[in-house]
């Protein structure tokens, strides 16, 4: 949908200067043809037309910022009452935001295993929902509200709700009034009460923000439109009732804009039904015997008695006020802000404060594993500062003010690194065709994913997050360090080299998946073959034709220019060197084929993913300069992986291909330490070896070992500190450093863990002391498309 989106604008730009130069220089260009969407969608961005985009999470919103920043557009945003969970970052671009009021319902907790259905997430959304427009009013943000979805009733309940808690009225009524009309482009005539406007006006009996209030007309352009009726009279009190020359006693007592009323005839009482009362209309009606009979009563109010007849029987009745009857109006709970924070990401072991950066640790007297020339050291020591690893040695000088970290019997590595994983992406796959190389992993880069969190628990600081394999050539990859709570651009590593997925076998050509994959070519593996070679000749001519156009500008000068194309893009920069390639691969004949287009193409493979036949062809990978990230010991799980065997990335080690274990999981990332342990149990490679495999391995694979993958001076201070030997079973991750800052520590975890269940307890109790008659069965997930949000799958 990004991928999309963003060709559209770039079609819309370059169709509507082509068509400007056709109209200057049409002897010199051939017409192209008419396309009215491109036409309207360029005008818009020239005029700086408005550009609505519908959100459903605070994420979303970041996601259509990226795009309105690069295309330059005036944005406007379809919010989604998550905005207060990221409006630091939302703020900076200031989108003008069309805010619903569509608050959560009140979660059915009453059955305690229904509230394990809930994460704390959701019940604090609950909580903090109607704080979203008054922490969106505190920045400098045009907003403004909508009912949709909402019954006038709900909307300003809700509207009030906010008001109540942090919103002020005059931000609220701005939001009604003056800043739609801006939006609109009325504000010379709309949006005030002043001299020259125009008449639109709406009168209330009392503070429009206040429950009680009522709406009394509605005037549009100087006219009346009367919203409740000119003569609105209460006939509460105690009544004394006159017909057929008998006395009674009457009571109509008013609730909110409801009477109840009864006869008190001696001991007897006979209670109204279906009274009315409509301006000085008056009616009920009542059984006054055992019968199942009613009598029906209609008369009116004048000169504070009623008086009026039983129609069905043409008796006239009246009666005199005698007392009067407090009115039982119903009361009005005021609202006040929610006593939770904002986290970040929202849900549990989000942070309320970001943690701080450390400007000087030192680590003292532990085992370091530098993954470097160095090898192991024993009893040493470590300086982080700035961020940066400064200085590795023994009994090194203590500086000032420096975090003192004792390391004594414990083990100090670099920061683990997955060169193949999905976590953290709202979605992977684009498997509608076989090449889709101008989608981005970048582009749904999900920061909220708790796997983020339980991964760093595991030591891993870096991960290769990949397109899926549905493709021949698939989407662009977003290599990320786990920064937990930082928003989805912050956890991008920019000095990664570019990268792309591209996949070979059963998961590209379908074609033993069933009658319903049999329409995709290609459906064969030669045919991947070919449809690859095709790409890269369709990107050499795309190439070509804009090296044309840059070196002769005078040829070009009259001619309508190339048409950018982000699918063809980046095979392009494959080409050049610029974007290497992640290949999904299981088959030796597979592999080599590859390698053939690679060289046909005068380019170098970049990692054969999975390669489970690699020990096969282990001599050919070297020979080409292939890097293989391989499965420890998965093996046979699909016929195309039968000849898998454990020793595989043992055997491409020893032939001097450089190979890296990754997960392919978000459950086994947690454990890279131990898939490390498995090249010495299967191959019998030494420990330090070993712990390569998910070190600096992978980093020279991803092209940024010059900064992480190894403990060296100037490198950056990603770091994990050990129970015991990493490659051991019995090892456990204590603490997991990320650029000098510390993202994870079990002291950490234990207290956000105490922190969030006495949250949860909290938002319990606060629930279960409501009371809501429209208590809803389902609660209302928002949509993220994705199964693997954490806000679907976080644990209670």
């Amino acid at each position: 949908v990004v991928a999309l989106m963003r060709q559209t604008f770039i079609d819309a730009n370059w169709y509507g200067k082509a068509q400007e130069k056709i109209n200057r220089y049409s002897s010199f260009n051939e017409s192209i043809r008419r396309n009215k969407d491109l036409d309207v969608i360029y005008a818009w961005m020239n005029e700086r037309k408005p550009f609505l985009m519908h959100t459903k999470h605070e994420l979303d919103a970041l996601r259509t910022i990226k795009i309105s920043e690069e295309f330059k557009l005036n944005h406007w945003i379809y919010g989604s009452g998550y905005e207060y969970r990221r409006i630091d970052e939302i703020a900076r671009n200031k989108p003008t935001i069309i805010l619903p009021l569509d608050f959560p319902s009140i979660p059915d907790i009453s059955n305690p295993y229904q509230e394990l259905s809930y994460t704390t997430s959701e019940l604090k959304h609950w909580d903090m929902a109607p704080d979203n427009p008054g922490i969106i009013s505190q920045y400098e943000i045009p907003f403004i509200f909508t009912s949709h979805l909402l019954s006038t009733k709900e909307f300003r309940k809700n509207l009030i709700r906010s008001v109540q808690r942090n919103l002020s009225k005059m931000s609220a009524l701005s939001a009604l009034t003056i800043t739609p009309a801006q939006m609109m482009g009325m504000e010379n005539k709309l949006g005030k009460i002043q001299s020259g406007y125009i008449a639109n006006l709406t009168i209330t009996d009392g503070d429009y923000f206040e429950n009680g209030s009522k709406v009394v007309s509605v005037w549009i352009e100087g006219k009346e439109h009367p919203v409740k009726p000119k003569y609105e009279i209460d006939i509460s009190g105690r009544w004394n009732f006159q017909f057929e020359n008998k006395r009674h006693e009457m009571i109509l007592s008013k609730k909110n804009d409801s009477y109840d009323g009864k006869f008190i005839i001696g001991n007897d009482e006979f209670n109204f039904e279906k009274i009315k009362v409509e301006g000085t209309f008056v009616s009920w009606q009542v059984k006054m015997d055992s019968s199942r009979i009613y009598t029906r009563f209609i008369g009116h109010f004048i000169n504070n008695h009623l008086e009026g007849n039983l129609p069905d029987r043409r008796v006239m009745w009246s009666a005199l006020r005698i007392g009067e009857i407090e009115s039982k109006n119903k009361k009005n709970i005021m609202e006040s802000k929610s006593n939770s924070e904002v986290f970040y990401p929202e849900g549990s072991y989000g942070w309320h404060d970001f943690p701080i950066k450390n400007e000087i640790i030192l680590v003292k007297n532990i085992t370091i594993w530098t993954s470097s020339n160095l090898g192991i050291l024993k009893f040493s020591d470590i300086l982080f500062q700035n961020g940066k690893i400064k200085k590795i040695g023994k009994n090194l000088s203590l500086p000032k003010n420096a975090v003192i970290i004792d390391g004594t019997g414990k083990h100090l590595t670099p920061g683990l690194i997955d060169c193949h994983s999905h976590t953290a992406a709202f979605s992977i796959n684009e498997g509608t065709q076989s090449i889709t190389s101008e989608v981005r992993i970048q582009d749904v880069l999900n920061s909220d994913d708790i796997d983020l969190y339980r991964q760093l628990a595991g030591g891993l600081t870096m991960a290769n997050i990949l397109h899926g394999s549905a493709n021949a050539i698939g989407g662009q990859n977003a290599v990320i360090k786990l920064r937990w709570g930082q928003a989805p651009n912050n956890l991008l590593f920019q000095n990664a080299v570019k990268g792309i997925k591209f996949a070979l076998g059963e998961n590209v050509k379908q074609s033993n998946w069933g009658d319903d994959n049999i329409t995709r070519y290609p459906q064969t593996r030669m045919g991947v073959e070919q449809i690859i070679r095709d790409a890269f000749i369709s990107a050499k001519e795309y190439e070509a034709k804009w090296i044309d156009y840059e070196k002769n500008h005078k040829k070009w000068k009259k001619k309508i220019p190339p048409r950018r194309n982000l699918e063809l893009e980046a095979i392009v920069e494959i080409l050049n060197g610029e974007r290497q390639i992640h290949c999904h691969s299981y088959r030796q004949d597979e592999i080599l084929m590859l390698t053939r287009i690679a060289e046909d193409f005068n380019f170098k493979m970049g990692t054969f993913q999975h390669v489970l036949e690699g020990y096969k062809v282990a001599d050919r990978l070297q020979e080409h300069g292939a890097h293989a990230s391989t499965f420890s010991d998965w093996w046979a799980y699909k016929y195309e992986v039968i000849d898998a065997i454990p020793y595989n990335g043992a055997i491409m080690n020893d032939i001097g291909v450089n190979v890296s274990f990754n997960s392919d999981s978000e459950e086994l990332a947690r454990r890279m330490n131990t898939e490390a342990a498995k090249g010495v149990k299967y191959g019998d490679m030494p420990e330090e070896e070993a712990l390569k495999l998910v070190t600096l391995n992978p980093a020279i694979q991803l092209g940024i070992d010059k900064w992480v993958g190894s403990l060296e001076i100037g490198k950056d201070a990603d770091f994990v500190i050990w129970s015991d030997n990493p490659l051991s079973s019995q090892a456990i991750c204590e603490q997991t450093w990320i650029d000098g800052i510390q993202y994870f520590s079990l002291d950490m975890d234990r207290e956000l863990k105490r922190r969030d269940q006495k949250l949860r307890n909290e938002l319990i109790v606060k629930i279960l002391s409501k009371k809501d008659d429209k208590i809803k069965k389902k609660w209302k997930h928002r949509e993220h498309g994705s199964a693997n949000h954490h806000h679907c799958i976080e644990q209670p």
